[in-house]
């Protein structure tokens, strides 16, 4: 007895221990190096910006967009300006490390729950999903790019993965300063709101006006840049036909037009992704599947933005895990359609859109089936999802309430 005591946690050590180094070569093998380019843009910028110039009036040369420009709120670029301070390798070293352990705090909200109906300890399934997690190709592009969102990722799943649940009267507080750093989560209030979670949702309105109102009593002259000019000016993202560009915005532009896809067409089908997609989040909150009102909300931020690039992706995550919870609960045949499905999704995220093929820098159109399907996965992907990711309803599977 007291052996298969001892060979069982040997077992799961082995098991981890394999994962880590399969995930290791995997992640070295796919990654694109992109030498933390994002990260030397906003050191640039802030720098840029300290040594008395316009924020917003810096520009870095790049092969495929021409000119990238800092693009985010004055609020985002405060809190980055002490890291200018620091040698670039330093800041690199802290932004990798504070996005694995992003990955690691996210990763337990998210898998906690399985793996105690699994009979599981909650480490080993953390130590297992999160290493698989980072393979995935919007984690790779985010370390390799040194970017900035599994800050927002962490303070969002805060409030409706674990403040929310525990009905804190902090919960909004994480949506409104992910909202102030970056804008797009703002359609987490909006989430918020169709939940009928009404005090959250008026927190973060308070908490996204707060810091922005702090930010221009700070920096006044690159506030009034912002709000008033750069916002609008989407061409200081990048180009809309670039593969990169996973949004439906991307989609249209790289079938129909690359410089300039017919606007009403666009804003004919983001209406119909966002009404769609907040009605299908809406019933999952109030059906008490956090998990999936999250996934899917932010799948409707990616189709809905103008430029949506992969490492702003990490919403097929939650996504993979409601398919693997709707495995949980099913029977037979139903449980391996849905596994099925949760490794058809993780494949494509593992395999991503630009890991593979180089699309070089100039336009090309999209005239096959093949080039239709592999420009445009994670957008087919995020659509799928959007219809079929099923809803696990609380009193079926424990969601987040168990964590």
């Amino acid at each position: 007895m007291s052996q298969v005591r001892t060979r069982g946690p040997l077992v799961r050590v082995l098991t981890v221990l394999a994962v880590l180094a399969l995930a290791a070569v995997a992640f070295w093998r796919l990654r694109v190096e992109h030498d933390f380019f994002d990260l030397k843009i906003y050191m640039s910028a802030v720098n840029w910006w300290g040594d008395g110039h316009d924020l917003y009036d810096y520009a870095q040369p790049d092969r495929v967009q021409g000119a990238l420009y800092f693009t985010y709120p004055p609020f985002a670029a405060l809190l980055l300006f002490p890291f200018g301070l620091l040698p670039l390798g330093v800041t690199q070293a802290l932004f990798t490390l504070g996005t694995v352990a992003a990955v690691v705090v996210t990763t337990y909200w998210l898998v906690a729950p399985l793996a105690r109906r699994q009979g599981w300890p909650a480490w080993y399934a953390v130590a297992i999903a999160a290493p698989l997690v980072l393979v995935i190709e919007p984690l790779r592009e985010t370390i390799t790019f040194g970017q900035i969102n599994m800050l927002l990722i962490v303070l969002i799943m805060l409030d409706l993965l674990v403040l929310g649940p525990r009905g804190s009267k902090w919960t909004g507080v994480g949506i409104g300063v992910a909202t102030a750093l970056k804008l797009i989560p703002g359609l987490f209030i909006v989430y918020l709101l169709v939940t009928r979670q009404w005090r959250a949702a008026f927190t973060a309105m308070g908490a996204a006006a707060g810091v922005t109102l702090l930010a221009a009593a700070i920096a006044p002259r690159a506030s009034w840049d912002f709000w008033t000019s750069e916002l609008w000016n989407t061409d200081r993202v990048g180009r809309l036909d670039y593969t990169g560009n996973q949004s439906l915005q991307g989609l249209l532009a790289r079938l129909v037009a690359p410089e300039q896809p017919a606007k009403w067409l666009w804003l004919l089908l983001a209406l119909a992704a966002l009404g769609f997609g907040m009605w299908r989040a809406a019933r999952a909150g109030l059906a008490g599947d956090a998990v999936t009102g999250l996934a899917l909300t932010g799948l409707v931020s990616g189709l809905i933005s103008p430029i949506t690039w992969p490492h702003h992706l990490y919403w097929f995550v939650p996504a993979i895990v409601t398919l693997l919870a709707a495995a949980q609960c099913a029977r037979d045949g139903r449980r391996w359609g849905w596994l099925a499905f949760a490794a058809g999704t993780y494949a494509v995220c593992v395999v991503g859109v630009l890991s593979v093929v180089d699309w070089g820098v100039a336009a090309a159109p999209t005239d096959t089936v093949g080039l239709f399907l592999a420009r445009n996965a994670y957008v087919l992907l995020s659509l799928v999802l959007l219809v079929f990711l099923p809803i696990n309803r609380s009193r079926d599977y424990p969601t987040s309430r168990a964590i």
